[in-house]
């Protein structure tokens, strides 16, 4: 697994947002998409809040005007449009509610969206720096996140507003001297609303990192738990869990502390508030000449004006978690994609009797490098390298002028020791990696001339980690050419030699597979990781250690096939067995970033060098 270097805590632990008004602003260039609904919503808003202020007004008229002097006719018609301005309130709330879960789940599905089509780009670099767990809770806890606050929380925050807005222009109407009262205790409320905010925004960060952390820690424990249970640490992974658990737990229980207490402070507050109000409005009443019906919807306003602001206050942390966890997807989708400038494509092309190109749609009778000009430079394979530098990380050299050639259908095998280099020369050929000096080219074209797809189309790839989808049998050998026909993934297993366990399962080529493969030997899915190179029928391969999971019988039987499949193509292998590259047309040795000798077979075992020694079992490759 990776280490997770590219994003780690900052010296306090957690990691404060770098810039929120950038982040609201690229979250709400997402919401805006839906701007009509919004309009909708935000007029629904408006009317609720109306609905919800001016039916409390209508306490004044019904106190001085139906109680005071007993007009119940005149009451129970107050009583009855004030009921249909609640119901209307509750129309319009219920209105504005449902379209915004409609909003939020569209939003929410366009970041996943985007967010995934973003990591398609990202080079192999990012993903080496980051873990597995880590890049996942953005799809799950960041993106739930702002789910949530979309659905619940924003437009509540809107409302809570309008509604603080419009019972204060009604207080300040009603009684300007009982609204001092009211304005002192809300400044309070802002105090704390400030002072427990600022601490929740520190904590909610903190608390979206740590289970980062615990969810990458999860994954790993997981995908290792043979190895654990081999070496018997199973109190080791225990031990290391509880430490990650336990920092989230702490972060998370801060974070909830202090969203918990807002809402006992601001009640209690609010509490104050009603009380001081009710003498100070009391003595108004008396000596001041303030009408009884004012007084009571000014009560009445009294309450409501901590409503919005304690379910503003509530919505806060909710808002700043989602802040939070929006900045950490946006980080993502901000970052800058894999650098291709190439130019030259690749195209298939016919071969006329005299010798020339033309380009042509179906597979035709080859491929062909297509310049920006429209010249064809037929694909041969020639793949050469001089003078390579390459360093994963600045100042830490891992090839030292690496020179070598490899002409059209030669073979060319790398040993060495672990770490030598040689999984790294393949990764450049594929540009997974840039080189800091030195040139590569295929048929006298430097790769970085090529476009990355049109390059990677014309390499095929047996890694030794085979990879396996989730899907048929069938789907997984055609992954190395979508629109391969059953014949030809049949083909392509029978020269890998997969058809005859193919056949043997339960609902051979239809037989569903899940969990990497999980279900098959590791021969069995070195064999189809086979098959689905065979089925690209690329003009270039790359074996990386592509028969070290197959036993020494399995071996011999796909010998053949490899041979038939390898045949008129430029092949690099990378394998410990020595015996599998024997037939190879030039060996590279290389120790430490350099090719220390290079040769054939034979000439190797004449030199009685390090090969030598690996060959007859003098030394072991590591």
């Amino acid at each position: 697994m990776a280490n997770g270097r590219g994003m780690g805590p900052n010296r306090h632990g957690y990691q404060k947002p770098k810039n929120m008004g950038k982040t609201i602003g690229n979250l709400m260039r997402y919401i805006g998409r839906s701007k009509w609904l919004l309009v909708i919503v935000a007029v629904c808003l408006i009317l609720y809040s109306v609905c919800t202020v001016g039916g409390s007004y209508l306490l004044k008229t019904l106190v001085n005007d139906a109680i005071v002097p007993g007009n119940y006719a005149l009451l129970a018609k107050l009583l009855a449009f004030m009921a249909l301005i609640y119901i209307a309130g509750a129309a319009f709330s219920f209105t504005y509610s449902r379209i915004m879960v409609h909003i939020s789940q569209k939003t929410s599905y366009a970041l996943r969206r985007d967010l995934f089509a973003k990591m398609q780009t990202l080079p192999l670099s990012y993903f080496d720096t980051h873990t597995h767990g880590e890049l996942m809770s953005r799809y799950t806890n960041d993106i739930e996140t702002i789910t949530e606050i979309m659905n619940n929380g924003l437009a509540s925050m809107v409302s809570g507003m309008l509604t603080f807005a419009g019972v204060v222009i009604m207080m300040l109407y009603l009684s300007p001297v009982l609204f001092l009262v009211t304005l002192f205790c809300l400044g309070l409320m802002l105090l704390v609303v400030m002072t427990i905010g600022k601490r929740s925004r520190i904590f909610f960060a903190r608390q979206q990192q740590d289970i980062g952390v615990v969810n990458g820690y999860i994954e790993e424990m997981i995908e290792g738990q043979k190895v654990i249970k081999v070496f018997n640490h199973e109190a080791k992974a225990r031990e290391g869990f509880r430490t990650r658990n336990e920092a989230y737990r702490r972060s998370a229980t801060a974070a909830q502390s202090f969203a918990g207490a807002m809402m006992p402070a601001m009640g209690n507050i609010s509490h104050i508030n009603y009380a001081l109000t009710c003498c100070a409005g009391a003595f108004l009443s008396i000596y001041m000449g303030l009408d009884l019906g004012s007084l009571v919807v000014y009560l009445q306003y009294v309450r409501q004006v901590s409503q919005p602001v304690s379910m503003i206050s509530q919505q806060v942390n909710n808002l700043l978690a989602a802040i939070a966890g929006a900045e950490r997807v946006f980080d993502i989708l901000e970052l800058p994609g894999e650098i291709d400038q190439g130019d030259v494509k690749l195209v298939h092309v016919r071969k006329a009797a005299d010798g020339s190109l033309t380009e042509c749609e179906d597979r035709g009778d080859g491929w062909a490098w297509k310049e920006p000009d429209g010249a064809l430079v037929p694909l041969r394979g020639d793949v050469r390298f001089n003078d390579v530098v390459f360093s994963y990380v600045p100042g830490k050299e891992i090839l030292h002028g690496i020179s070598l050639y490899a002409k059209p259908g030669q073979k060319i095998a790398f040993v060495g020791s672990t770490g030598a280099g040689k999984t790294t020369i393949t990764n450049l050929i594929n540009r997974f990696y840039e080189i800091q000096s030195g040139t590569i080219t295929y048929d006298g074209i430097d790769v970085r001339r090529i476009e990355k797809d049109s390059l990677r189309r014309s390499l095929g790839i047996v890694l030794q980690d085979t990879h396996l989808f989730t899907g048929t049998i069938a789907d997984n050998i055609r992954y190395g050419k979508l629109n391969a026909t059953d014949e030809e993934v049949v083909a392509a297993a029978k020269l890998a030699n997969a058809d005859t366990f193919i056949r043997h399962l339960p609902h051979g080529y239809d037989t569903w597979i899940t969990d990497d493969g999980g279900s098959l030997s590791q021969g069995e899915r070195q064999l189809l990781a086979i098959a689905r190179a065979a089925v690209a029928d690329p003009p270039v391969l790359i074996l990386d250690e592509a028969t070290s999971s197959i036993d020494t019988r399995t071996e011999k039987l796909i010998e053949k096939g490899m041979d038939s499949l390898m045949a008129g193509r430029t092949v690099f292998v990378i394998a410990h067995r020595l015996s599998t590259v024997r037939n190879a047309k030039a060996i590279m040795v290389l120790e430490l970033g350099e090719i220390i000798e290079r040769g054939d077979h034979d000439d190797l075992i004449a030199q009685g060098g390090k090969y030598y020694q690996l060959y007859t079992g003098q030394m072991e490759l590591s």
